[in-house]
């Protein structure tokens, strides 16, 4: 990296979505927005999908920014649903496209029982709805299904979705099995890639149950966590920075943007990454 004497202060960011998923913009526009606002390194990280890695590295490559091929794994761990972020990942690897489709192959049923539990409450014709702002079939989310229900007046913005609906106890939520924190994690290291655990604190853990993710994680091969997040406060910066240098990881940094109005961090707008942190990039090749 000599590009970079110091690691810290290169503009990465290393988690966000597109169209393909749950956000709002397609690869090409997303690699537009990273390289106007700044971005040098910049990956996709799609929930269980890299079907718009292709499109976006073209983007990026015309652009001269630096691409990361990436993806977001949906996991249950202790009844809690986590997300792991695979970094430098080979699109074409066998084991990662049949564990990916794997983990979609619930999302129709759960989005059908979804609609059926927001219609008890009163609100009809949620399925119908939320695929309108699907742009994958094979991909149908909450998200999707939050963007229906504030264009429905139910509520003023997707933030405010999730406090009234789809979230555990609250109308629409419906419990899925997603793939196992040992499964994430082998599919992301046999496609020659890096496991990064995204935005750690915004998972509802006993420091006790942070202390068993953390240990099982480094024992699977997870080599990084999300420090400065999008998903992360000022104070969680610093609390996940200690985290990292505690258990030996490497720190991560991504705004998770799913498109304007929607994120509290546009993409490249996070600040560096604490000073003392290892970045998950300070060993990538980026001549």
């Amino acid at each position: 990296m000599r590009s970079y004497p110091d690691p810290h202060l290169l503009n990465a960011d290393l988690h966000c979505h597109s169209n393909v998923s749950d956000g709002k913009l397609s690869p090409a526009e997303l690699a537009r927005v990273a390289h106007e606002n700044g971005v040098r390194v910049w990956a996709l990280t799609d929930h269980d999908e890299i079907g718009g890695i292709a499109q976006a590295a073209c983007a990026a490559k015309a652009l001269g920014l630096h691409f990361i091929a990436g993806v977001e794994i949906s996991v249950t761990w202790a009844n809690e649903t986590l997300h792991i972020v695979g970094l430098n990942v080979s699109p074409d690897d066998n084991s990662l496209l049949h564990g990916l489709a794997s983990v979609r192959a619930g999302r129709e049923a759960r989005a059908r029982e979804m609609s059926g539990q927001l219609a008890l409450a009163g609100i009809e014709g949620a399925y119908e709805g939320a695929m309108k702002y699907v742009g994958n079939p094979d991909l149908i989310s909450r998200t999707h299904f939050a963007r229906f229900l504030v264009s429905q007046g139910c509520c003023a913005d997707v933030s405010e979705v999730f406090q009234k609906y789809l979230t555990p106890g609250k109308p629409g939520y419906v419990p899925h099995q997603w793939a196992t924190l040992t499964q994430a994690v082998g599919w992301i290291k046999a496609a020659g890639g890096q496991a990064v655990i995204a935005h750690p604190g915004r998972y509802r853990l006993t420091d006790l149950m942070m202390h068993a993710l953390l240990e099982e994680f480094k024992e699977l091969g997870g080599e990084g966590i999300e420090v400065v997040t999008g998903s992360h406060t000022v104070d969680q910066y610093a609390r996940f920075a200690k985290v990292s240098l505690s258990y030996g990881f490497k720190a991560s940094r991504g705004s998770d943007f799913h498109g304007p109005g929607e994120s509290r961090v546009a993409l490249g707008a996070l600040p560096a990454l604490p000073d003392g942190c290892v970045p998950i990039w300070h060993d990538w090749n980026m001549e």
